[in-house]
């Protein structure tokens, strides 16, 4: 039995609305986890319930209001709850991958070096960072005429591709995958689930969102049922805080307002 390299224990999460008297909005209660190397966990509720938030929690962009949230290493543990903001980068440059719904870059910067990044970051040879980011983006048949050109500009399934590619190509030990193949047609979701299974074989965790069944069905190792632990009522906090509110950073963590 593979011990596990993520753990949830009794997480919870709240926000607080500064814009409505400083109410606070609980929106995960109690919620337990466990995701083992080479496996995918799927987050499986109706839409809006909240599997966005918790793949933030578990990337850093919210924190944690109650319980523990743990990464297991050979030489010992990592509890994330209580991590300082200055931790965050290197731990998503070398141990958390993050396949967002949309991508969000630097403007003017080429595809081609959107999915360089993250192999620059960590100092790999930028012939090498060129040579891997540009199989990525040919196999996931994005035009070779498109690797110059930011990304900005681009449709919503070239945007997701150079995403895609982004994401995987540094190799995180954790990757968290939020409806990658959302915006792709039938082509290249099959290379997305290819690229599941290739980084599940070379021992990846993996902690997803996917609302396309047949994909859920291909690539999902277990399902994790998060109705009785997410509290928002079918309206998902990430979708309030982007279209009504704005986030300031406090010692207690975010805030809405």
């Amino acid at each position: 039995m593979t011990s596990p390299f993520l753990t949830a224990r009794r997480l919870d999460k709240t926000f607080v609305l500064h814009a409505q008297g400083g109410q606070a909005l609980p929106v995960m209660r109690g919620l337990d986890l466990s995701l083992s190397p080479g496996k995918c966990l799927v987050l499986a509720g109706r839409s809006g319930i909240g599997k966005s938030t918790l793949l933030k929690m578990v990337n850093g962009n919210y924190r944690v209001s109650g319980g523990q949230l743990t990464l297991h290493f050979e030489d010992g543990e990592l509890e994330l709850s209580a991590l300082p903001a200055h931790a965050w980068h290197l731990l998503r440059r070398d141990v958390i991958g993050y396949v967002s719904q949309f991508l969000r870059v630097v403007p003017r910067v080429s595809a081609r070096e959107v999915v360089m990044e993250p192999l620059l970051a960590r100092g790999c040879d930028v012939s090498e960072a060129r040579a891997r980011a540009e199989a990525l983006l040919a196999r996931l048949n994005l035009p070779e005429r498109l690797w110059e050109l930011a990304p900005g500009t681009f449709s919503g399934g070239e945007q997701q591709r150079v995403n895609i590619a982004r994401g995987f190509i540094a190799e995180h030990p954790l990757l968290l995958l939020d409806e990658p193949t959302a915006s792709l047609d039938a082509a290249n979701r099959e290379v997305v689930v290819q690229l599941i299974e290739e980084a599940k074989a070379r021992g990846t965790a993996m902690l997803g969102i996917f609302h396309d069944e047949e994909v859920r069905e291909r690539v999902a190792d277990r399902l994790l049922e998060l109705e009785g632990h997410m509290l928002l009522g079918g309206t998902d906090a990430d979708r309030t805080a982007s279209d009504h509110t704005s986030f300031r950073q406090t010692d207690s963590g975010e805030s809405l307002s």
